[in-house]
């Protein structure tokens, strides 16, 4: 329960805080407006690392495979991606189309085993939700 809960709470959070970003965007530019977003982002983290955590930095280098230590890069690229899909689509259509497009990826991560998870077989039913998920966005667009 609590799972779903946090699941809620982060796809409420992504809301508002693409709405928050594409706003900085319309004063700040694109780039900033990121870079400003990671920054922040950094500074909580480090800021709860030094309060909670205070793993040591050099088990970053433990990390295995190396290119999972790509996250951030990734998650600069999610930025801008989520600030120009709002500013083009809106903030619900995005969400939307951002939401089954994360559901399709990570159902294939799953089927496929890729990055280290666990492989998991082929299930009819949630193929037919993905495409009950999909049917709903063209819906929605409609």
């Amino acid at each position: 329960m609590v799972g779903f809960l946090i699941a809620i709470l982060s796809g409420a959070l992504m809301s508002v805080q693409g709405v928050f970003n594409t706003q900085v965007t319309k004063t700040a530019g694109m780039w900033l407006a990121a870079a400003f977003v990671q920054f922040t982002a950094l500074v909580v983290c480090v800021a709860a690392w030094l309060i909670k955590e205070r793993t040591p930095v050099t088990s970053l280098f433990l990390v295995q495979p190396k290119y999972m230590l790509l996250g951030g890069v990734i998650g600069a690229f999610i930025t801008i991606t989520v600030i120009k899909a709002m500013e083009f689509l809106g903030p619900a259509k995005a969400v939307m189309f951002i939401v089954v497009s994360q559901l399709l990826v990570a159902y294939v991560i799953e089927l496929f085993g890729m990055f280290g998870v666990e492989k998991q077989p082929l299930e009819w039913r949630r193929v037919l939700g993905m495409a009950i998920a999909i049917a709903g966005v063209i819906l929605f667009k409609w």
